[in-house]
């Protein structure tokens, strides 16, 4: 049995979003991993005045997909999808090959600026704040994830509603709420990306390990939330009041 999520949980969440939508225009990025479809069910449940957009790579699983017609089923046309460009995509496997970013990080990260760093740009501009579905208990990347941070490189606020969270508490909600789900989490897939980059995991293996799993546990970033070189770190925490 799953067990039950502290209101209180739930309520920080809310003010979290909520303190993000007043910078409007604010958007929210989902990969549709558990935690994003947590993110996604509260903004559209709670009628928030936050856009929701998707990085389609061209490289994600087919589960990926079919959980995407799945959210249009049950919320409507709710999320926004941004793609890489054709002829940025082009030249990248004409440099390197159509699997060239297993060769080296070096390749792996040019891939994730074509297919999400510049995507993610166009999505971003002019936007004052980002929230994101991401937990400090992710990885050993994001131990020091605040709810609020200031991206300065981005020149906007970012927002982690679920900072605090745990694996537990993610399921829970998802389980409570009958919150659709990306069917490879069944699969002992707890990070999801582009297929050719992720594998199931093992038991006792970091809930990153399968992301990237032929480099280090240190550079298993793709640049989405990396600022100065280095994962956002503890810069503003937001004063939480429950009601």
């Amino acid at each position: 049995m799953t067990a039950a999520l502290a209101p209180e949980k739930i309520a920080a969440a809310l003010a979290t979003l909520r303190e993000a939508a007043a910078l409007s225009p604010a958007v929210f990025s989902t990969s549709f991993g558990a935690e994003d479809m947590v993110v996604l069910d509260l903004v559209v449940k709670h009628k928030l005045p936050i856009g929701i957009f998707t990085l389609d790579t061209g490289r994600l699983p087919e589960e990926t997909y079919a959980l995407m017609e799945q959210v249009e089923e049950r919320y409507g046309n709710v999320v926004t999808t941004y793609f890489p460009d054709a002829r940025a995509v082009q030249d990248l496997v004409a440099k390197n090959g159509v699997n060239g970013f297993y060769a080296s990080v070096d390749n792996r990260k040019a891939c994730c600026a074509v297919r999400k760093l510049e995507p993610l740009s166009r999505a971003l501009a002019g936007k004052r704040a980002w929230v994101t579905g991401l937990r400090a208990q992710q990885s050993v990347t994001r131990v020091a994830l605040a709810f609020r941070e200031t991206d300065s490189e981005r020149g906007l606020e970012k927002f982690n509603p679920l900072a605090d969270w745990t694996e537990a508490d993610v399921w829970a909600y998802v389980r409570g709420n009958d919150v659709p789900y990306n069917a490879l989490h069944d699969k002992f897939y707890p990070s999801i990306g582009c297929a050719p980059c992720t594998r199931a995991i093992t038991p006792g293996e970091d809930l990153r390990a399968g992301r990237w799993w032929w480099e280090n546990p240190e550079s298993k970033e793709c640049g989405l939330h990396v600022q100065d070189g280095m994962v956002s770190r503890l810069k503003t925490i937001a004063v939480k009041e429950i009601a």
